[in-house]
């Protein structure tokens, strides 16, 4: 009873050293074994291991690609004008050891703060190089790449690589705003005036020679109406020489009918002449020239 008594706690004791040795890692994770603070050994493949109890312990890393958001900044471009810039970036620990070295017992919080001031630093200095509007167009693309890029370099240090940086949202202060939408209103009145002034101008030379083409267009249809009543009078005159010259007696006598016609009808002026005069030879003739037959 007293030996069995004695055996139990052993056993125990023996059991809990086992447990306490071994320790899983899994797909998710790297492990360190440290020793009085110092790496014995970097277990990076999923597995069980072991350890020695109370001397050694281990030390997990996630090993996926984790997510740091950075907190908006203001940034001032070339151009003088500030934008909040709101950023993530996303990366992953590729040197547990080299990780280990540089942050210490701090762990992921001390490293994510190490990363957001390298961020920080590099989106001030690669968006201060460029202009505004380089930063507000597809150009951000571009912009972020160099951000990672930079931001790469410094943070191998920690034993961490950038994936990815993105600009999530790049807007402008609120105490800039009224200022840049009344500066950007009167931009495009400008460029609205410039329209009216340039659509006026055009309208003026289209007018002008709307005007021409019709004083051409008139001058040239008269000339052509001239011509054509000139024409057309040398084409009567022609037609009476030839009737006048054929029977002069009876384009007279034709003659003097029409003037009779014409003159007299009711409600004309009176007419006071000698009744001898020459105006009424074919009315005292006793016989008037007879047309020819044709």
């Amino acid at each position: 009873m007293n030996r069995m008594t004695l055996l139990l706690p052993a056993v125990a004791i023996v059991l809990a050293g086992l447990l306490s040795s071994v320790f899983i890692v899994d797909e998710r994770t790297k492990a360190l074994v440290l020793q009085f603070g110092q790496i014995t050994s970097v277990k990076d493949e999923p597995g069980l291991y072991f350890k020695i109890p109370l001397i050694q312990e281990v030390v997990r890393y996630d090993d996926r690609i984790l997510g740091r958001d950075v907190e908006p900044l203001e940034v001032t471009p070339s151009d003088d004008r500030r934008l909040v810039v709101d950023a993530f970036a996303r990366y992953k620990i590729n040197d547990v050891v080299r990780f280990r070295q540089a942050v210490g017992a701090g762990g992921i919080e001390f490293a994510e703060n190490r990363i957001d001031t390298i961020l920080r630093a590099q989106v001030r200095e690669v968006l201060g190089s460029v202009d505004s509007s380089a930063i507000l167009s597809d150009q951000r693309a571009a912009l972020a790449l160099k951000i990672r890029d930079a931001a790469k370099i410094e943070a191998a240090a920690l034993g961490v690589d950038i994936v990815d940086v993105r600009l999530r949202r790049t807007d402008l202060p609120d105490q800039n705003l009224d200022a840049t939408f009344a500066r950007m209103r009167a931009e495009r009145e400008r460029e609205a005036a410039d329209q009216v002034a340039r659509g006026n101008e055009a309208a003026q030379r289209l007018r002008a020679t709307a005007d021409r083409t019709v004083i051409e267009t008139v001058s040239a249809a008269k000339r052509q109406s001239e011509i054509i009543r000139g024409e057309a009078d040398a084409t009567r005159s022609a037609i009476f020489a030839a009737a006048y010259g054929a029977d002069p007696e009876f384009f007279e006598f034709y003659r003097s009918l029409s003037a009779y016609r014409t003159s007299i009808l009711g409600g004309n002026s009176t007419m006071v002449m000698a009744p001898d005069s020459e105006f009424f030879d074919y009315l005292r003739s006793s016989s008037a020239p007879v047309a020819p037959t044709p």
